[in-house]
């Protein structure tokens, strides 16, 4: 009856602390996979739209945006 009037020990809050503990880190975590799934998605889609500029030109040649030469010497298939 002590607790009523005011008498007696306070409630055991530790199990409430660590659970508080516990989702503050759950929470860090997921927003730390959640970054890091975007961020390599960005990857991926910056990669696809970045290659597909050169994707018809060879690397074989030195200059490749300048055309295939004609085996009789005159000048290049484009423009």
């Amino acid at each position: 009856m002590g607790g009523l009037v005011g008498g007696g020990s306070k409630p055991d809050t530790s199990a409430l602390d660590a659970q508080v503990r516990e989702n503050a880190r759950l929470k860090a975590q997921q927003e730390t996979e959640q970054r890091r799934l975007a961020e390599e998605a960005s990857g991926k889609r910056r990669a696809l739209r970045g290659s597909s500029g050169r994707s018809l030109l060879s690397d074989a040649r030195l200059n490749p945006e300048a055309g295939v030469e004609d085996k009789l010497g005159s000048g290049s298939t484009l423009g």
